[in-house]
């Protein structure tokens, strides 16, 4: 058990997590069911967490970092790490081997403001060509930095903890929380929670992702979601940018459906999504308790989907390689010197910033 202090930052002491499977394929987007447990956390599916405590294994990522770190400001502001990773062993067989140096597919920096009314939610695109920083893989070799890496590798080099790192060295942050998705767990959940509504504007036809949708308003089950999530070529430039156009639609869609589910009423239903997301989640150590998690979820109770304000961290495509993408460095820190005054992220920040051309496809 872990000690957790009045501010919600991470602590010390908790459980290790075995090292996951690596797999080095790219896959599906997983982590927009962690997010939605963050942002929709108060909508009851904590009610039954008591039973469910054998399913939740923590990673210490203090422990693992130490002191070395950003400040611990507390001025009533959260900042989560939400990871999804590449790994295809188990279940996620299905969808690719698992050939070795499993990848964060995605990862989005969940700022919650103070007072927990609003959030703004901020995506790495995987393909973005940072330095990376020396980090301490998880059979205590040491990796070394890495000049141009992409930020994906970070998760593959040293897991969780060197994730973490690396994104409290781009923004300066200090990450309160770290939440890991499997994305078999996010097609259950989905499934649970009886499919997401979404509207088309255009049809989206995706072979690689086995999507074909007309336009219109469907309802996804979870295969059909985890198609979404995962179309890239057929959509806006063919990027993983607008890749995370789709993402961040769906995941509006999303928390909409949580909070209308009206678990309250059908215990069965209550039940059965809490414990599909506890098994889709791996927490930092200070949340990998059901008490922790209930106080966690009870706090955001208040967000809603127009709570929250979504963007891609402002890129440009790389000049020496199109398939990459670099931060556009004046416009990153205007963001992260907004979410670490606890403010607003401005307009400007986002202008003239790669987009990936498939805004609005999604509704």
């Amino acid at each position: 058990m872990t000690e957790q202090n009045s501010n919600g930052r991470i602590g010390t002491r908790g459980r290790r997590r075995k090292p996951p499977a690596r797999g080095r394929r790219a896959a599906v987007i997983a982590a927009w069911s962690a997010a939605v447990l963050v942002l929709a956390g108060g909508s009851g599916l904590g009610y039954v967490y008591f039973k469910l405590n054998g399913n939740l294994e923590g990673v210490d990522i203090n422990a693992a970092l130490g002191k070395d770190r950003p400040e611990n400001v507390d001025n009533g502001s959260m900042d989560i790490l939400v990871l999804g990773s590449d790994s295809r062993s188990g279940a996620n067989g299905a969808y690719g081997k698992d050939e070795g140096g499993a990848r964060s597919d995605t990862a989005m920096v969940v700022h919650v403001y103070e007072g927990h009314k609003k959030a703004s939610v901020v995506s790495i695109p995987r393909d973005t060509l940072i330095d990376r920083p020396r980090c301490t893989a998880g059979d205590g070799s040491t990796a070394p930095a890495e000049h141009r890496a992409m930020f994906n590798t970070a998760y593959e080099v040293g897991g969780p903890a060197c994730a973490v790192k690396t994104v409290e060295a781009m923004s300066g942050i200090r990450m309160d929380h770290y939440i890991e998705v499997d994305f078999t767990g996010f097609k259950k959940l989905i499934d649970k929670l009886g499919g997401v509504e979404i509207t088309t504007t255009k049809a989206i036809k995706d072979a690689k992702s086995h999507l074909d949708l007309a336009p219109g308003t469907h309802t996804l089950d979870g295969e059909q979601s985890l198609g979404l999530v995962r179309t890239r070529k057929s959509v806006g430039d063919g990027s993983d940018l607008g890749r995370i156009q789709l993402q961040q639609a769906f995941m509006k869609a999303f928390i909409d459906q949580v909070k209308s589910v009206g678990v309250f009423s059908n215990p069965k239903t209550l039940f059965d999504l809490a414990d599909t997301a506890t098994k889709a989640i791996t927490p930092d150590s200070e949340l990998d308790s059901v008490n922790e998690l209930m106080g966690f979820a009870k706090g955001l109770s208040g967000l809603g989907a127009d709570d929250v304000h979504m963007i891609t961290l402002p890129v440009e495509y790389d000049p020496r390689d199109p398939n990459r993408v670099v931060p556009l460095e004046a416009q990153g820190k205007q963001v992260w010197a907004a979410l670490k005054a606890d403010k607003p992220i401005p307009g400007s920040a986002t202008r003239d910033a790669a987009t990936g051309q498939a805004a609005g496809l999604v509704k």
